[in-house]
């Protein structure tokens, strides 16, 4: 079998695919270049989060920053006994859920 009219069919093929993979590429970086510059601005001109204010974590409000809450099971507490607090798990803060996606946490 004569493999030699094939050449022109993937020289014509490799072409094709490399436009398409270079446009790609090129709208891609210009995409994530455009995004990047504006949220550069956007962070230059917004204000800060006001629950965090841009540190993209605050005190525990359940715990009061102490990482351990007073618990009882009966309704007259006759002994309380210091629990880990389940919401920060014992770090004293909690991640400001207003922040995670914006870049400050």
């Amino acid at each position: 079998m004569n493999l030699r009219p094939l050449g022109p069919l993937v020289r014509m093929a490799a072409v094709i695919f490399g436009g398409v993979a270079t446009l790609n590429l090129a709208s891609t970086v210009t995409i994530k270049l455009l995004r990047f510059s504006s949220e550069k601005k956007r962070e230059k001109v917004a204000l800060p989060c006001r629950a965090c204010r841009g540190k993209g974590f605050y005190i525990c409000k359940l715990c009061s920053g102490n990482a351990t809450i007073a618990w009882s099971p009966m309704f007259d507490p006759i002994a309380i006994n210091p629990c880990v607090c389940p919401t920060c798990e014992g770090n004293r803060v909690q991640h400001c859920l207003n922040c995670l996606g914006k870049g400050y946490a």
